[in-house]
């Protein structure tokens, strides 16, 4: 077994960052005097936390890899396979390219949100998710990055749990 399938991220510990992410963002946010445009900042502040989450494990995953990852769709691959897997303990569902630098990746189950859900409808509860997927948009940012990647990393949630993320290059 090698040390990449021996590692994993505490799913108590993940869900616990990701649930008081954005409540405390907000509440700083507003200590600090940035009402006016308080989503704005939320989005900044909580993709900054997931950018240098991702920058961490991937100098942490590449310290353990053996074998260098060769090109920009190999790096993708292994965001979708082996980050996913150390993070969320599942792979990408499905990776779809237009093959002009753009990336999608689909999780048609996401895990951190499976248990979301508004009495108000699904568009709506979409909507209050969005602060919460600009972590992990963030971590494949991050990763992305370390990996010498430079990328916008997009989401779109409009039927919860299915999530799906798009890297633009």
């Amino acid at each position: 077994m090698s040390p990449l399938q021996l590692m994993s991220v505490s799913q108590s510990a993940l869900d616990y960052l990701w649930i008081e992410a954005v409540p405390l963002t907000k509440e700083v946010s507003e200590i600090l005097g940035h009402k006016d445009n308080i989503n704005e900042e939320i989005f900044y502040r909580i993709e900054k936390h997931g950018f240098n989450v991702g920058k961490g494990l991937a100098y942490l995953l590449m310290r353990e890899q053996t074998q260098a990852i060769g090109s920009q769709l190999d790096v993708i691959k292994f965001v979708c396979k082996d980050l996913w897997q150390l993070l969320f303990h599942k792979q990408i569902d499905s990776l779809k390219t237009n093959h002009r630098d753009a990336y999608v990746l689909i999780d048609t189950n996401f895990t951190m949100c499976q248990r979301m859900s508004s009495n108000k409808g699904p568009e709506k509860t979409a909507e209050m998710a969005k602060p919460y997927l600009w972590l992990p948009a963030g971590i494949i940012r991050g990763f992305l990055h370390v990996m010498g990647i430079e990328c916008r990393v997009d989401f779109d949630a409009f039927d919860l749990p299915l999530v799906e993320f798009s890297i633009f290059i």
